[in-house]
């Protein structure tokens, strides 16, 4: 769920400010020593917007915000996910890779890499590393084809089935973040909605390219976990 999402279902009052748009909010973002989005802040104080457990302690909520689902069944979501990224790609024509999704200078392109780069990052971070935002903007070569993006997707899906198998998945375990120390298993959550509400939008992408396809994937498969409500942004 969008941080703005989250504060609007529960009526919290707030100011929403696009640091791109508002040069007074970005130099408002820098005063506070804060480099990345988004950010709740309340005077001098800020926590980050990825963690709901982390807002709802910010907040002084006595809600639950812990995730719904098992570490294993958000395993078997991300899996799902994965591979139904893996056939859906290679339906969008090539000719149509270069466009940009609505509202975002991101490409159709960089969209597919970037699906499987949130898996890559989450694997990165539970060897060891702190996940940084930049591992998230990385970008796929600029002629990237579909066979290249379905490789690159194949090959992190077959990493996260090994760590499945054979790694430690321990929930508990504790992960580091450039948003604090996370769980595994907040972590894996936030990795599988992530990478998840991806999958929606390429869908979507494909039908308003006019491909014709069957959804691998339908309400359940997003069922209890944080999902934005939209689709899209706005």
């Amino acid at each position: 769920m969008r941080l703005k999402e989250f504060l609007s279902v529960r009526g919290i009052d707030f100011v929403s400010i696009n640091v791109l748009e508002d040069p007074a909010g970005l130099a408002e973002l820098q005063a506070l020593g804060v480099r990345s989005v988004p950010v709740l802040s309340r005077g001098k104080e800020f926590v980050f917007g990825q963690s709901l457990p982390q807002i709802v302690a910010f907040l002084g909520l006595t809600e639950k915000a812990g995730p719904a689902l098992s570490a294993d069944e958000l395993s078997q979501r991300l899996d799902k996910f994965m591979s139904a990224a893996i056939a859906l790609l290679p339906l969008m024509p090539a000719k149509r890779l270069h466009v940009h999704v609505p509202g975002r200078p991101r490409s159709y392109r960089a969209l597919a890499y970037h699906l499987f780069k949130v898996v890559d990052a989450f694997l990165d971070a539970e060897r060891g590393l702190t996940l940084e935002q930049a591992m998230f903007r990385e970008e796929p070569a600029p002629d990237a084809a579909s066979d290249a993006l379905v490789e690159y997707g194949t090959a992190i899906r077959d990493r996260f089935r090994a760590w499945r198998s054979d790694g430690d998945t321990d929930p508990a375990r504790s992960l580091a973040t450039y948003y604090g120390a996370q769980s595994l298993h907040e972590l894996l959550e936030r990795t599988t909605w992530h990478s998840g509400q991806h999958v929606r939008q390429w869908m979507m992408l494909l039908e308003r390219e006019g491909a014709s396809f069957q959804r691998p994937l339908i309400d359940a498969d997003f069922a209890r976990l944080p999902m934005p409500a939209n689709v899209w942004d706005g």
